[in-house]
């Protein structure tokens, strides 16, 4: 095998626990309120606190991924936050455990920027968003095996223990990373050190509010639906993980290889052909969502979820490839950092309103109403068509 398909493997264990690090706690929710004796609010602020911390570290850490060997950036983070994943197993209470929180997030803010602008330097264009894809599945994979694993564990042994098993873990994954990754280096001309202005240009601009949109939204449900589907289900934690988030991460998981081939399918056919791909992810994603509201078991709960999850997912198998393809490759890690900063400022709004809109409408209606957001991202794709496609122009005559 070749080494940009191992690198891929070897990224895809590195997405796997970045994914599912950050999702522990959205599976022992319910042990953590009961505990430190947490309103809804409050649960939701551990979740805000850490995308906020996540946003405003991106940015930066795009631009370290820029400049620095971009290799050393993904192993030494994987390294920082697993060592803060198990330290938050001593808090003692609420703003301790908020603090180590907000360490994890300042790990695992170095990962996407940097690896997947290491992925986009292995591969050709042609194939970037299956590769991308590939990567993706991780995400998946890490938030809903490692969401279900951590609810069982805590079932059995108390929240904290799954914080210590994924931290070791995490551990001796960058110990391995240490020996094995590489860069490959990319040539910085003058033609393109000069265009780094397309970085702001309306269409890296315009993807990084689609970001914020859909980011918000899918956090909104991934933050809210193991508890929702513990409390009015009555389920326990690993049965609420599973309908709750399982169901999200398994469509997912299924769901983005199929969007990057369909990405790559696209744009050998229409130079904005990922941006296409991205409206019909979304389209399905906000449709069928909309029934959350109306469902009354948990398998309904997890039946409305996969079916949104379906779409959403392939968004995610080309939202990366999407913003590479219109900005210069000595600027992509930048692009994502800025992209992921925006996107989790939404994450840590949308849990919080999502909270507030329950005491009002109830928890089902909240999470049906993220649809608009979907729907307000499809809005924006379609009405930016045209400087979208001067800018991918553009970024294929510096890649030529």
């Amino acid at each position: 095998m070749s080494y940009p398909w191992q690198l891929i493997g070897l990224l895809w264990m590195v997405a796997f626990l970045n994914s599912a690090d950050r999702s522990v706690i959205f599976a022992v929710m319910p042990q953590l309120r009961t505990e430190f004796q947490l309103t809804d609010t409050q649960l939701a602020l551990i979740s805000s606190v850490f995308f906020w911390i996540y946003a405003i570290a991106a940015f930066l850490s795009g631009r370290l991924s820029d400049t620095a060997r971009r290799s050393t950036v993904v192993v030494g983070g994987l390294a920082f936050w697993s060592v803060a994943t198990g330290v938050a197993s001593l808090s003692t209470g609420f703003a301790m455990f908020i603090a180590l929180r907000g360490f994890v997030a300042l790990g695992e803010s170095t990962y996407y920027p940097a690896a997947t602008a290491l992925i986009s330097d292995w591969h050709t264009r042609a194939m970037r968003s299956r590769a991308l894809s590939l990567h993706q599945t991780g995400v998946f994979a890490g938030a809903g095996l490692g969401g279900y694993i951590a609810g069982e564990i805590a079932d059995r042994f108390g929240w904290r223990i799954p914080f210590v098993v994924f931290g070791g873990v995490g551990l001796l994954l960058a110990a391995v990373l240490f020996r094995l990754l590489r860069d490959r280096t990319v040539e910085r001309t003058a033609v393109a050190a000069k265009t780094n202005g397309l970085l702001l240009g309306p269409s890296a601009l315009m993807l990084c509010v689609v970001f914020f949109l859909c980011n918000g939204a899918a956090t909104g449900i991934t933050v809210w639906a193991p508890t929702y589907v513990h409390d009015v289900m009555g389920m326990n934690l690993g049965s609420s993980a599973l309908y709750g988030a399982a169901s999200i991460n398994l469509a997912g998981f299924l769901a983005v290889p199929f969007g990057g081939l369909l990405a790559d399918w696209l744009a050998g056919r229409s130079a904005i052909g990922r941006f296409y791909a991205l409206i019909i992810g979304l389209g399905i994603a906000a449709v069928c969502l909309v029934p959350f509201a109306f469902a009354k078991s948990a398998a309904m709960v997890g039946l409305v979820l996969l079916c949104s999850s379906i779409g959403k997912g392939l968004f995610d198998g080309c939202i990366y490839a999407a913003m590479h393809d219109v900005v210069p490759p000595q600027s992509r890690a930048t692009a994502v950092g800025l992209m992921t900063m925006l996107g989790f400022f939404g994450a840590g709004l949308m849990p919080l309103l999502v909270a507030q809109s329950a005491s009002l409408f109830g928890m089902a209606a909240g999470l049906a109403s993220l649809a608009v957001l979907y729907f307000l991202a499809v809005g924006i794709l379609l009405a930016t068509r045209g400087a979208t496609r001067t800018a991918v122009l553009q970024t294929r005559q510096l890649e030529a």
